[in-house]
């Protein structure tokens, strides 16, 4: 019989420990990207994110942190998820092709020095690298949150982006480990804009 019990305080334990390891290695990384996105915000320049499944509802996730709030009232602050417009979707990816559904976005919506957030769990979704390119195109900086090595993605980085690459190869824990790496560039940004809380 399974012991799920077992099982759950295993997938606890496993959470924990690689979010305390990969506090040291990511923490200098997350901090630079925190402070590309604040420079981003105080020049008048917007987020854009994007990512697919579980990175999608990651990409979500930052938005609404940044245009609501994420723990003190602030003004409304210009991030976008490239993930929740169905009909544009739909149709970008049924005239052209899936791998331009996020491209077309960033080419549409972004500009100089704006920031794409882009999510890949594996840094190799097709769709996302296509956007970093347009990005690129657009001179928008990056910030890339990938695992598994950092994949194609990190290939395609440019000096001044940021790669936040998780270092493990198991899917559910790099998506722990970016909600958690989300969190801290949402406070990043607000200790920046609110000052310190603590």
């Amino acid at each position: 019989m399974i012991d799920h019990v077992k099982r759950i305080r295993g997938h606890f334990a496993d959470s924990a420990q690689l979010k305390l390891d990969a506090a040291e290695i990511l923490a200098p990384a997350i901090a630079r990207a925190g402070t590309l996105m604040t420079e981003c915000l105080f020049a008048d320049g917007r987020i854009l994110a994007c990512g697919n499944g579980g990175s999608a509802a990651d990409a979500q996730h930052f938005a609404a942190e940044l245009v609501g709030r994420f723990e003190r009232e602030r003004p409304e602050l210009p991030a976008l998820s490239l993930a929740t417009d169905t009909s544009l979707l739909t149709a970008v990816a049924n005239d052209y092709s899936f791998e331009q559904v996020f491209a077309k976005q960033v080419r549409g919506l972004g500009t100089k020095g704006d920031v794409l957030l882009a999510i890949s769990t594996s840094g190799n979704s097709a769709n996302v690298l296509a956007a970093v390119a347009a990005a690129h195109e657009r001179e928008m900086r990056v910030v890339a949150l990938t695992g598994k090595g950092g994949g194609r993605m990190g290939e395609l980085l440019a000096p001044e982006d940021v790669h936040i690459s998780v270092p493990h190869s198991r899917t559910m824990r790099i998506q722990e480990v970016h909600l958690l790496v989300i969190h801290c560039l949402c406070d990043a940004i607000d200790a920046t804009l609110l000052g310190d809380d603590e």
